[in-house]
């Protein structure tokens, strides 16, 4: 199944989010910040954009009983148009997993939590943002279950600057995107019978603008408050010195 879970005015500013993260770090604002996270700045770009893409592919997991499904139509949830993909001789809901929305953000988060053994820290952050999010989901007939977009990144930045001030750039984006599928998704699945929705991704509409504005805003914020230069060689081992004098 493929179709953008939103309206392309929407993607556009999905995508001038990405282009702005990518001119930010082109001229070294960010280039602390993405040292921090753990990745190498020539992969930051690929794997936001194969996420942004990404969103386009829906991989088919299960099937709801029959029911009366809608069709082709834009649903607003927050402020941000959904889109209801056009179908004929539709059996019932489809429960899928988006490939941007969901599958490359856990691969990704998965890797941050090892490479930086943020186990501990990454178990509390998901569990609050899984929290919240569910808290503040809600079932939309039609689409599925949405979420409003800048909660996930407002709160991912926040635990994280609580949890590891060192490492929040990385545990931002693992609990944003893993507590947002769990919270938003995972524990709403029982609500999507008799919704009426053609298809429900795990990580696509309702929660995929979420999950995509966490993997740029909550490195943004978290790595601005933490690229600090004065204390860039503590971090790295590396006592500052003064400059010698002729």
């Amino acid at each position: 199944m493929h179709y953008f879970p939103i309206t392309l005015p929407f993607m556009a500013f999905l995508f001038f989010l990405f282009l702005l993260v990518l001119i930010l770090v082109e001229v070294g604002v960010l280039q602390y910040a993405y040292q921090k996270i753990g990745i190498d700045r020539r992969y930051v770009f690929t794997i936001l954009l194969l996420s942004l893409l990404g969103s386009y592919v829906n991989l088919p997991v299960f099937q709801l009983p029959p029911e009366v499904v809608k069709s082709d139509g834009i649903i607003s949830f927050f402020g941000v148009p959904y889109v209801i993909p056009r179908v004929t001789e539709w059996p019932g809901t489809v429960v899928a997993v988006n490939l941007g929305g969901a599958v490359i953000p856990t691969i990704l988060s998965v890797y941050l939590m090892a490479k930086n053994r943020l186990f501990v820290q990454s178990l509390v952050g998901v569990t609050v943002v899984a929290a919240i999010v569910h808290h503040l989901s809600y079932p939309v007939p039609g689409m599925g279950i949405a979420v409003p977009t800048f909660t996930p990144p407002a709160v991912a930045t926040g635990i994280a600057l609580v949890l590891s001030r060192q490492y929040a750039p990385a545990l931002a984006y693992s609990a944003g995107t893993l507590g947002t599928l769990i919270g938003a998704d995972l524990l709403n699945l029982g609500k999507l019978a008799g919704l009426g929705a053609p298809v429900a991704s795990i990580g696509g509409a309702g929660t995929f603008d979420g999950i995509f504005t966490t993997g740029i805003l909550a490195v943004l914020l978290a790595g601005l408050m933490t690229a600090n230069p004065r204390r860039k060689n503590q971090d790295e081992g590396q006592p500052s010195r003064k400059p010698e004098q002729a």
